[in-house]
């Protein structure tokens, strides 16, 4: 058995249990990763019927009166529905691990996590999940690089 090369003051066994939770750790990156590219394509598809009902009728969703951040509901459902086939786009893109779908990954993530934001009035309880959600997808992207990713 030939002895591992190690640094002054760090015992092998150290080193090697230090590997095996970055290994730990990068499985539980790269499923993050899997788990945003899901979570982007369900998203997505709740967008796009959210957009289709707020564009089929203006009565679906509760008027807010003296609300900061009025909108016209059957404008608001058109954004809704390119945001939301741009991210199943992006979400079908990050289940085969391409590149340019991190980048537009986060940025979808970031626009539907300010969408969700103006969206608070009208559906509370989904706007916040989808704003919780939205955070773990931006982090999940930005923290894992894949080993074609690193190799650039």
């Amino acid at each position: 058995m030939t002895q591992q090369p190690t640094s002054p003051g760090s015992h092998p066994h150290q080193e090697h249990a230090s590997r095996g939770d970055e290994g730990r750790t990068s499985l539980w990156v790269a499923g993050g990763t899997v788990f945003a590219g899901v979570v982007l394509l369900v998203d997505g598809l709740l967008d796009i019927l959210k957009g289709i009902t707020a564009i089929a009728s203006d009565d679906i969703y509760g008027r807010i009166n003296n609300y900061v951040y009025h909108f016209n509901l059957t404008g608001w459902g058109w954004i809704l529905l390119i945001l939301g086939v741009i991210s199943v786009v992006t979400g079908l893109a990050l289940l085969t691990d391409a590149l340019w779908a991190r980048v537009v990954g986060v940025f979808m993530a970031s626009l539907s996590l300010i969408a969700n934001f103006l969206w608070l009035p009208y559906l509370p309880l989904w706007a916040l999940i989808s704003i919780a959600l939205d955070a773990w997808v931006i982090w999940a992207l930005t923290a894992h690089r894949s080993p074609r990713s690193a190799a650039l």
